[in-house]
């Protein structure tokens, strides 16, 4: 395939400089694709959809059939992140992980960022993801937020910014790993010579996270992982982890509470459960706490939380960090906690609950982009450029009637990285999402998911609004550094089976 033919076009490329060639970075993989016979890059997308297929790697998009299930589509160019550039991703994502936990507690505490007038109290008040029922609440070893998706964008600057905090129930690592594992099978050669750094640690990482969180008598902890069901979006990604894990996978119906303890029923009788990664929104974890009529919790269980019995991550009230009029707040709260400026930097927003603010977002609604405070996936959202006029009346209507719930952004162009697209190499733009995992340290999985619109011209990467996803390659900063931490990790055993 001649990448010449290539059109880089007025966008950030991940791939090649605004002179049409390829990035350092890039340089291995670009001289592999040129050198493949005609036909065979489409021949390689061709075998890597079937692999999808047959693994039955799917996702459940809301509003469908029941039951209708999807693949995610993927495309085999990676999105390639050079050491220099990833040092500083990761620094800035322990730095705001750090925050937001300081953050998180503060608010369930003495709300001393509230009372020092940094973050207005309505907003927290206000957040559909602040929770009464964990106020004075202690989660285990002072933590919170234990696994957390920040979402990250570059601009045509070239400057990466955070588009938003996912410290609920983050999704979209087991991609991470499966694509992984499609592209080393395709482009074997390509990763001996670009000295990529290995993600298939991430599972035992979870695990000795989880662990970490385990109440302190206990020696072997149980951790179970607690899924609404096949129903679910992620459910592949659950029972993915979980057999990744080596732990069981758990309904609330298999869980239940009895002498201050959750117990798991077995074919051998009741088991003690010390550890609970919940795939459960707040909601519905515990029907005595939160919703009366959730069937998919454990009736109770928020008072085993609340006595230390049990440790559930992540901790219940973390989604007040998620709400998107909060991430307008980040850089203060870094500052505030950490008396730090803040490493990657927030796109600027608009908070529409703020008088001027609203007022230019109303008069600028065919420039920016729109978002619910607490929506996800694409949904409640208004791209201004692309919208139509009766869109954005109807929009306006809406951040009139409740102003705290919406901001707005600046409509970013976001960088791009070479597609497929019928048989031929075309732009489209890409977000990453790279996950954080905080236990005894932070830990960032190098690279993440780094999904694609795959519509010309869309910004929408949501694979519930039909994006894909790409291979994320970080580059070591020496060959010596790639080769030692992927001999540490074929030493390392997972479910007794070398990884």
């Amino acid at each position: 395939m001649k990448l010449g033919e290539y059109e880089v076009g007025d966008f950030f490329d991940e791939m090649f400089g605004e002179n049409g060639r390829p990035r350092a970075a890039a340089k291995p993989l670009a001289k592999n694709i040129e050198s493949l016979p005609a036909g065979e890059l489409v021949n390689r997308q061709l075998a890597a959809d079937q692999a999808l297929v047959k693994a039955g790697i799917t996702f459940n998009v809301y509003g469908e059939s029941a039951g209708v299930e999807k693949t995610l589509p993927f495309d085999l160019v990676p999105r390639i992140v050079s050491a220099t550039e990833w040092e500083r991703i990761e620094r800035g994502l322990k730095q705001r992980i750090r925050a937001l936990n300081l953050f998180i507690d503060d608010l369930y505490h003495d709300q001393k960022i509230i009372k020092d007038k940094i973050v207005p109290q309505e907003i927290i008040t206000s957040s559909k993801g602040f929770r009464e029922q964990c106020i004075g609440m202690n989660p285990p070893r002072g933590i919170w937020c234990h696994i957390t998706g920040t979402d990250l964008v570059r601009h045509s600057d070239g400057q990466i910014y955070v588009l938003e905090d996912n410290l609920r129930c983050p999704s979209g690592v087991s991609y991470v790993l499966e694509n992984r594992r499609l592209m080393k099978s395709l482009f074997p050669g390509v990763f001996e010579a670009s000295h990529i750094r290995p993600v298939s640690n991430y599972p035992s990482r979870l695990r000795d996270m989880l662990e970490y969180l385990a109440p302190e008598e206990v020696t072997v902890p149980r951790v179970v992982l607690l899924t609404p069901g096949v129903y679910n979006s992620a459910y592949f990604e659950h029972s993915f982890l979980a057999q990744q894990m080596g732990v069981e996978l758990v309904e609330g119906s298999d869980l239940v509470v009895a002498d201050g303890y959750i117990w798991m029923r077995t074919t051998n009788g009741f088991e003690r459960v010390d550890v609970i990664y919940r795939r459960i929104d707040d909601d519905f974890l515990d029907p005595k706490a939160f919703r009366e009529d959730s069937v998919l919790g454990v009736p109770g269980l928020m008072e085993v939380y609340k006595s230390g019995n049990v440790a559930l991550a992540n901790a219940p009230g973390s989604g007040v960090a998620d709400d998107k009029v909060v991430y307008a707040y980040v850089p203060r709260i870094i500052k505030y906690y950490l008396g730090e400026d803040m490493i990657l930097p927030n796109v600027p927003t608009y908070i529409c609950a703020e008088p001027n603010d609203l007022k230019y977002v109303l008069e600028h609604l065919d420039e920016l982009v729109v978002k619910a405070a607490n929506e996800s996936g694409g949904y409640g959202m208004l791209i201004g450029p692309h919208s139509r006029v009766e869109e954005r009346l109807e929009f306006a209507k809406r951040i009139q009637a409740n102003p705290r719930n919406y901001i707005a952004q600046p409509t970013l162009s976001l960088s791009r990285v070479p597609t497929l697209v019928d048989g031929r190499l075309e732009g489209r733009h890409v977000d990453l999402r790279p996950y954080i995992l905080y236990g005894k340290d932070v830990f960032v999985l190098p690279g993440g998911l780094t999904r694609v619109a795959l519509k010309k011209g869309s910004l929408v990467v949501n694979s519930s609004q039909g994006g894909g996803s790409k291979d994320t390659w970080v580059l070591a900063d020496n060959p010596a550094a790639a080769q030692a931490e992927r001999a540490n990790l074929n030493t390392t055993k997972v479910e007794g089976e070398t990884v």
